[in-house]
């Protein structure tokens, strides 16, 4: 079974641990307390991590290190703010780099 975790301020992620995910809430969007959760989980066997849009900003270039890597999946999702459209351009992205175009594109 694939371990799941779940990185970001605590109200937007709490509700994620009565679904059965691991939650690691970080202070203030902190980039070291942050980096060194997220590397703690990419070595340790989560396959998938789910990190608020927020601290993803913060974290981007931590994150830029497991993006050619099969796994940890890294997934931003929007936070209790809001929805900075950063979850949604980082699959589309993806999407561009596995099919060779962007097939959302209505030019």
């Amino acid at each position: 079974m694939v371990k799941i975790a779940v990185m970001g301020d605590y109200d937007s992620i709490y509700g994620f641990a009565a679904i059965g995910l691991s939650t690691f809430p970080i202070r203030n969007n902190n980039a070291a307390e942050g980096s060194k959760i997220l590397k703690n989980l990419a070595e340790n066997g989560f396959g998938v991590i789910y990190i608020t849009e927020e601290l993803a900003g913060v974290l981007a270039g931590e994150i830029s290190r497991y993006r050619d890597r099969l796994f940890p999946a890294i997934i931003l999702i929007p936070g209790i703010r809001g929805n900075t459209g950063e979850g949604v351009s980082s699959v589309k992205k993806s999407v561009e780099q596995a099919v060779g175009s962007d097939i959302l594109f209505s030019g």
